[in-house]
């Protein structure tokens, strides 16, 4: 239950950084930052709001702890090499291999989760007496989606989530095997306290920023799931280069910076 505690600020952060998704007659004016963002939240919606995409954000995390064990094990006892036996790079690429055939698979079961906590997390009102949401809960948004888009709306930008999530593990692992011993000798000490927070706060900030174009395609194929305006990952980045620039990708990443530890 620790998620309840932290999520309405990643809740907020989703639409303060992908609020240009949001249509213009349910968002008139942007936010311009996260305390803003709260304030008009608060105001026009009531606080219960910042709840916005819980259940589905705490049942996705859950599953995919459960899931990825699961999965990880089962691909682990197919391959079944020994390093004093089989020889480590073998050892070593085995589990490799099953790790990712497992998050690919998790992630392929628990993506409708994300899906859905993007849509509702997005989906605000600028006028708690007048405007409807467009969905009324998890259910709601499966239905809809199915509807308009088939099965296949649910999983709108999901290659590209792939993408994502096994460069997030590169960078983890690549920071760690080229960083480590440097920053293990500017402390001097493997003991010294500064070493494990300082290595973590970084690895994290880098896995966001590296990766953190691929989420602005992600959620921006999620937000336009039952549309035609982007055919696949590759023409989103093209239409979003081409029509806002480069820097466009990057949109609300300092404010998504605040919870390194979000959508991980």
């Amino acid at each position: 239950m620790i998620k309840s505690g932290r999520l309405p600020k990643p809740s907020l952060l989703i639409v303060l950084a992908k609020q240009f998704t949001i249509p213009l007659y349910r968002l008139p004016k942007p936010y311009k930052g996260i305390v803003n963002c709260f304030a008009r939240t608060i105001g026009n919606e009531g606080f219960r709001s910042l709840w916005r995409g819980y259940i589905p954000g705490v049942i996705s995390d859950v599953s995919f702890r459960v899931i990825s064990f699961g999965f990880n094990n089962y691909f682990l006892t197919l391959t079944n090499f020994k390093k004093d036996k089989d020889g480590y790079w073998k050892w070593l690429l085995g589990g490799l291999g099953g790790g990712i055939f497992a998050n690919l698979a998790t992630h392929f079961v628990v993506y409708p989760l994300d899906y859905a906590q993007t849509r509702l997390a997005n989906d605000i009102k600028t006028n708690n007496k007048i405007e409807e949401r467009q969905f009324k809960g998890l259910i709601d948004v499966y239905k809809k989606t199915i509807r308009s888009g088939g099965i296949a709306g649910l999983y709108r930008g999901f290659a590209i989530s792939c993408c994502k999530s096994l460069l997030s593990t590169g960078v983890y692992f690549g920071i760690h095997v080229i960083f480590r011993p440097f920053m293990l000798h500017w402390v001097r000490s493997q003991d010294d306290f500064l070493a494990a927070p300082v290595m973590a706060v970084g690895v994290a900030v880098c896995q966001k920023m590296a990766t953190y174009p691929l989420d602005t395609v992600n959620r921006r194929m999620m937000m336009t799931s039952g549309e035609v305006k982007y055919q696949s990952s590759m023409h989103a980045f093209a239409e979003i280069i081409r029509n806002e620039g480069v820097k466009s990708l990057y949109k609300g990443g300092g404010e998504l910076g605040l919870v390194p530890h979000f959508d991980d």
